[in-house]
């Protein structure tokens, strides 16, 4: 099916200065769109992987509703750039919890951003990576027809099961300085071994936080609903420590439709 949803507003460009009053109307194709997210992405990124972190907040720093999940809080301008962010994806990396709490189950393209993505270089699928050092990760998603690749360790008291379960393949080791935890940077240059050098990670939190403070994000997405939640919400970096030093953001683009504010920065990788 081609049809552009009925509720997809145009987004209004307000940064940089030079497109601002440019107007992105919603396309079948979304090809102003795409392009507005492959400026200044790297064809063969320097370090193996290029990390895009795309994330959603209300205007008082929660990353989620009442409900726990990010879902109420975002809309369809949201839902219209998480698609085409999807569609530049070789690879949508997720913690275990935020798989379980948003419900996930296998990814998909939308039919009408298939040959833009196949332009690309991208396969035709999209692959789901879930950081799991206990390897929680819910029957849904194992037992599918195509079940996730797994981060985790060799402590994992799961592992042997979680291999017969979705291949030894699809299971990717790693041990890090604070035993029992994941390390983010093996992950990632096992991904990108695997030619899976477009990540999109979409949180939650901690993972986020935890791949910050590890240096390994290049780009940050974030929308700012025109929402007020209160409450115990987290922020969409959950991390018990300060970054040191706090990483510094370089504005790539801002859209704006109905109140929503939709960014992209440039994270300032340390030592650039």
């Amino acid at each position: 099916m081609n049809d552009v949803p009925d509720d997809f507003p145009a987004l209004d460009v307000l940064l940089p200065l030079e497109r601002a009053g440019t107007r992105f109307e919603p396309r079948a194709d979304e090809a102003e769109l795409l392009g507005a997210f492959t400026d200044r992405l790297p064809l063969d990124p320097p370090r193996g992987v290029h990390v895009r972190a795309n994330m959603v907040s209300s205007v008082d720093g929660g990353a989620t509703g009442a409900d726990h999940r990010s879902g109420s809080i975002n809309d369809p301008a949201d839902f219209r750039v998480f698609r085409v962010l999807r569609a530049l994806a070789d690879v949508v990396l997720i913690g275990a919890g935020t798989a379980r709490a948003e419900q996930y189950r296998a990814l998909s393209v939308p039919d009408e951003l298939r040959e833009a993505r196949t332009a690309l270089g991208r396969s035709p699928e999209i692959e789901l990576a879930i950081v799991s050092a206990s390897g929680d990760v819910p029957d849904a998603l194992l037992d599918g027809e195509r079940p996730p690749m797994l981060l985790t360790t060799g402590t994992c008291p799961r592992l042997g099961e979680l291999r017969d379960r979705i291949g030894a393949e699809r299971v990717i080791v790693t041990e890090a300085d604070v035993p029992g935890a994941v390390d983010l940077r093996v992950a990632l240059a096992a991904l990108g071994a695997r030619g899976l050098s477009h990540v999109l990670t979409e949180g939650g939190p901690t993972l986020l936080g935890q791949l910050l403070g590890a240096d390994l994000v290049d780009e940050l997405c974030q929308t700012f609903s025109p929402v007020l939640v209160g409450g115990p919400a987290p922020r969409v970096v959950d991390l018990p420590m300060w970054l040191d030093p706090a990483r510094e953001l370089r504005p790539l683009h801002l859209l704006h439709a109905g109140g929503v504010l939709l960014g992209r920065w440039q994270v300032v990788r340390l030592g650039a």
